[in-house]
């Protein structure tokens, strides 16, 4: 038998950041408001999961002011995007397993 979770990532083990990587893959872009209220995380919590995301370059963080005041965006990047396809399609490979 094949390692079936040889693809599972361990960036995407923690529910925020599969969550936000979830609502990246089907948005252009979030802000930081919407992922903490679609994750009901707190600020430090989302902070350090959307940081440990940019880190290993799945995502990307774009800063701005509207108005006065600052926004924070984040896109999911290529790489990020191809590699959660293959962690939820491993995700398949194993929950089909029998």
């Amino acid at each position: 038998m094949k390692n079936i979770i040889l693809n599972i990532n361990k960036a995407f083990d923690h529910r925020i950041r599969l969550g936000i990587m979830s609502i990246l893959m089907v948005n252009d872009y979030a802000d930081f408001n919407t992922l903490k209220e679609l994750l009901g995380a707190t600020d430090g919590n989302l902070a350090s999961h959307t940081k440990a995301l940019e880190k290993v370059d799945f995502i990307k963080v774009e800063k701005q002011f509207i108005g006065r005041k600052p926004n924070t965006k984040y896109l999911a990047t290529t790489l990020g995007k191809q590699e959660f396809k293959k962690h939820i399609n491993a995700l398949e490979k194993l929950i089909k397993n029998k």
